[in-house]
């Protein structure tokens, strides 16, 4: 099978050594199914481009977001696949992993442009505003004031079609990494803009691109549930289209939290019988593969 498999960032560290740890883990989950699947591995970032874009803000940097986000593929990227490969050298398989650094092109007029509501950097006063030397174009107010920047639909991935020449049982690519780093087209060029894309929606369009047979997103809960936590809780085993489709309608989901993995999944098995989509935990991947555990999720 072709499976994309969604990594959340949180899953990983933003220390060197920590996150070897962490990616060395995630590695012996995912290694032993390259022998028999072609595995596209993407990844969150929220964590790790936090701490990169505050040690430039720290040192009165005005570094572009996009740029910080390339940064954090390459680090994410050059963790998991030195993790993978010493796993499949250990596993005995003839394979190999390869991160390929993402652009994704979102549209200059999306609305949440208009509308930035992805928190990044640290907390100022209301008073240190004035002081910084680089220019901070949106804060939100809460204990203190904190850039904002938008978070718009990706469209367009322009390194397809070098994921796909990469994709083999024999090869581990890794990409997309935080959603992919947004640009916007305009001449006939692309240009970088500040924005940070859904790691899950980037992986969903992803994942049809390629004609994925299976999307996996990893999360830190076995199952999705409604009433989530609540006495009524009813945790969700298998279900179609329509039925979670309503429940989003009914938003059942948290909005910033496993709605836009529940979204990322309706968007990839939309109108297609023959694929199916598993948000579970990294411990059930072997079985979420299998369709034994996790929330599925077919059309």
């Amino acid at each position: 099978m072709r499976i994309v498999i969604a990594l959340g960032g949180n899953a990983l560290d933003i220390e060197c050594e920590k996150q070897l740890i962490a990616t060395n883990k995630v590695a012996s989950f995912v290694a032993p199914l390259a022998k028999d699947n072609e595995i596209i591995l993407t990844h969150g970032n929220g964590p790790q481009v936090g701490m990169i874009y505050g040690s430039f803000e720290n040192s009165n940097i005005d570094m572009p977001f996009s740029e910080v986000g390339a940064m954090s593929q390459g680090y994410i990227g050059y963790h998991l696949s030195s993790s993978l490969t010493n796993e499949l050298n250990k596993l005995g398989c003839l394979c190999e992993s390869e991160c390929i650094v993402t652009r994704i092109e979102v549209d200059k007029n999306d609305k949440a442009f208009s509308n930035p509501s992805k928190a990044i950097g640290k907390w100022y006063k209301k008073d240190e505003i004035n002081d910084l030397n680089f220019e901070v174009k949106y804060f939100r107010e809460k204990d203190g004031y904190r850039r904002v920047i938008a978070s718009p639909k990706p469209m367009n991935i322009l390194e397809l079609d070098q994921i796909k020449k990469s994709i083999s049982k024999n090869n581990i690519v890794i990409c997309c990494g935080g959603g992919g780093i947004p640009v916007i087209k305009y001449n006939n060029a692309y240009s970088r803009i500040d924005g940070v894309i859904d790691k899950d929606l980037a992986s969903s369009l992803l994942a049809d691109n390629i004609d994925a047979d299976m999307l996996i997103i990893l999360t830190s809960i076995d199952n999705v549930a409604i009433n989530f936590r609540k006495d009524n809780e009813k945790i969700l085993n298998e279900v179609n289209y329509k039925t979670l489709n309503d429940y989003v309608l009914n938003n059942e989901f948290e909005k910033g939290t496993i709605e836009p993995k529940v979204k990322a999944c309706l968007e990839f098995v939309n109108n297609s019988k023959n694929r199916v989509a598993v948000i579970t935990s990294i411990e059930n991947l072997n079985d979420a593969i299998k369709l034994r555990k996790g929330t599925i999720i077919r059309y």
